[in-house]
């Protein structure tokens, strides 16, 4: 066996197996479908948001804007509050709807999607006022000075309440999960009250909710009342392992593991992006939030389309232009102007297969170097203040420069570093692909074709 297939043997082995098993938990495909549904409204949030802050990079637009879009800043900023200010139950709406029709379908149970999402919810709101036992009495914390805001338990930042926000993500992904288990348990054991198939739907789903509903509100507050005795909450103690697995994936070698991953994924024929991505989402709109309140964090909303893999995995975007337009093999050619329109819109699946850049020892090391080149320009032009972080979520098609323009604010320096970024990704790529573009020559004229 040749070097290059026991390498693949290992990815295959100690890689895409177990990385294969998890993208398969279900709780990972309902966190998944979270971030996916949670992103068109972040999106329209946050374009709302830069309306608010363009003059602050933009300072030549402040008079206008002062008279115009400021006096009604804010009704517009509703948009927002109602997205990126609530959006950790957006995350679990969907994680309770989406785990309940992954289970019912697939362990044949008459599981109510939609009785899942309000169960879940119940969950969450049940943890979401801050207590305290003061004198053997557990009390709803009321406090209100120059520092915090807190009233009858609901901590306010800003103009919203902080557990709604970013800042409870995690916490409303477990408990989704956790009341979701408990639903599941419920109409497994037949603990459910069964109505005559002549009542209305609506009805019977309300009745078939009422056991799981009162079993959810025993567990949850159970939990809550234990945490409160030991002095703390649910949402402290998540706040433990998911912080250190934050900080992690706020590092530049944290951020190197994480695309050295993506792209080991995508080497053997599994989309890194997704399985990586269902864990990531959460975090980068975390951190999003965060810029927004004055962090400088790099790893944030679409850094990665902005700033590592212009043009799709592998940070592809200048490879498709060199063999669309440069490449002599006219294979390359061909393949090159099928794919330069998806590539500037980060889309390369024609290039990963077709090339093919997948199971091909030739290209592997680029795919890898490339990105993570990239990468690191990125997370230290942020991390240097070169660059403004990201506080605002774009849609990741944006083609380069544009995304990290909206996504930092109005930046124009963002646009300089993703420009170098995606140039310095093709200098990692051009001596690989222009040998292989040479082999491809000489197999042509010889009747094969590797393709």
């Amino acid at each position: 066996m040749s070097v290059e297939n026991k390498v693949f043997a290992l990815f295959e082995k100690y890689l895409m197996g177990p990385m294969g098993k998890v993208a398969s938990f279900r709780f990972v495909r309902a966190v998944m479908a979270a971030g996916m549904a949670s992103i068109p409204f972040t999106i329209v949030g946050s374009m709302f948001l830069v309306l608010n802050v363009l003059p602050q990079t933009l300072t030549f637009l402040e008079g206008f804007f002062n008279s115009t879009f400021f006096k009604i800043s804010d009704l517009y900023m509703l948009a927002n509050k109602s997205t990126m200010g609530i959006l950790a139950l957006y995350f679990n709406l969907v994680i309770g709807y989406e785990y309940t029709k992954i289970i019912a379908e697939e362990d044949n149970l008459n599981l109510n999607p939609l009785n899942g999402a309000l169960l879940s919810m119940f969950a969450f709101f049940m943890t979401i006022p801050m207590l305290v036992i003061d004198g053997g009495k557990i009390s709803l914390i009321h406090q209100i000075d120059d520092e915090t805001t807190i009233v009858n338990g609901w901590q306010m930042v800003g103009d919203g309440v902080s557990r709604l926000g970013t800042t409870g993500i995690f916490a409303a992904i477990i408990l989704g999960i956790i009341a979701v288990q408990l639903y599941r348990l419920c109409v497994k054991q037949n603990w459910v009250i069964k109505m005559p198939e002549a009542v209305p739907e609506g009805v019977s789903r309300s009745f078939t909710a009422l056991i799981p509903a009162f079993l959810v509100a025993v567990v949850i507050l159970a939990i809550n009342g234990v945490l409160v005795a030991l002095g703390t909450d649910i949402f402290k103690v998540v706040a433990v392992p998911f912080s250190f697995v934050v900080n992690l994936t706020n590092s530049w070698l944290g951020i190197m593991v994480i695309y050295f991953l993506i792209h080991a994924l995508w080497i053997v024929g599994i989309h890194g992006a997704n399985i990586i991505g269902a864990f990531l989402t959460p975090i980068v709109l975390s951190n999003m939030q965060t810029n927004l309140e004055g962090g400088n964090i790099p790893f944030a909303g679409e850094f990665q389309n902005s700033f590592v893999i212009m043009g799709g995995s592998g940070a592809t975007i200048g490879l498709v232009f060199f063999i669309a337009f440069l490449a002599k093999s006219q294979q390359l050619k061909i393949l090159g102007k099928a794919s330069l329109a998806p590539g500037i819109f980060n889309i390369n699946e024609p290039l990963l297969f077709g090339l093919p850049i997948v199971y091909n020892p030739y290209l592997a090391i680029p795919f890898f170097l490339a990105p993570m080149a990239s990468a690191s320009i990125g997370y230290w032009a942020i991390k240097l203040k070169f660059v403004d972080a990201i506080i605002a979520q774009v849609p990741w098609p944006s083609p380069i420069g544009i995304g990290a323009f909206i996504g930092t604010a109005g930046d124009y320096m963002a646009v300089i570093v993703a420009l170098i970024c995606g140039i310095v990704a093709f200098l990692v790529w051009f001596p690989f692909i222009k040998m292989y573009d040479n082999k491809l020559v000489i197999q042509e004229k010889g009747g094969e074709s590797v393709l």
